[in-house]
């Protein structure tokens, strides 16, 4: 128990450094105007969204893993990873209503609307939200089975996270290409696993 805890407690440190980072260079910014090249809201926001999408994918890895290694104590890691994916999701929603529509915020539903790209984020970052709440020890034992299947949404939330960053760059399509090449890993081996089962039974 003690070496999970001190494990936990590196995990949330090494998790919170991109944060930690991206503050740095905005107070870098706002003392210089330098360090985050031509367009630093764009850098941020995309520094932020980048990050979100990594740790969606490493708790969607959390189960494959378990089921290779046979070791269950990293599913001990994959409501963390999964909570800091929507810290990460959330900083970038921020900084895209702060930093891009500096404060109008009510024009956000005008450009979910016209642009495809903010409507599949938007929708990623919602159903995030019920999967972030329900979250706890308390929550799982109120929802019982019920629990799973509603944080099985993760899997759809996984597609549109990768659908809005193919959607947001316009021409160099390789950093979202290989995220939907590693998602497509990710969920091809839950429906082959998932197959094998049934055929079984």
């Amino acid at each position: 128990m003690k070496a999970v805890a001190i494990a936990k407690g590196v995990v949330h440190a090494l998790a919170l450094l991109p944060a930690v980072w991206i503050g740095l260079k905005i107070r870098e910014v706002a003392l210089t105007g330098n360090g985050l090249g031509a367009d630093p809201v764009a850098e941020i926001e995309h520094f932020l969204g980048l990050w979100a999408l990594r740790f969606l994918m490493l708790a969607l890895a959390i189960t494959p893993l378990r089921q290779l290694t046979n070791q269950t104590v990293l599913i001990r890691f994959r409501r963390m990873l999964g909570l800091y994916a929507f810290f990460y999701a959330t900083l970038h929603f921020s900084a895209y209503l702060v930093l891009d529509l500096r404060g109008y915020w009510t024009t956000i539903f005008a450009e979910i609307a016209k642009r495809p790209y903010i409507t599949v984020g938007f929708t990623a970052w919602l159903l995030l939200v019920p999967l972030a709440i329900t979250s706890t020890k308390g929550w799982i034992k109120r929802l019982g089975r019920n629990w799973a299947r509603l944080h099985k949404l993760v899997y759809a939330i996984g597609v549109l996270a990768v659908l809005h960053f193919w959607w947001l760059v316009k021409s160099d399509i390789r950093e979202p290409a290989l995220y939907a090449a590693i998602l497509a890993v990710l969920l091809g081996w839950r429906a082959i696993r998932a197959y094998r089962t049934a055929r079984s039974r």
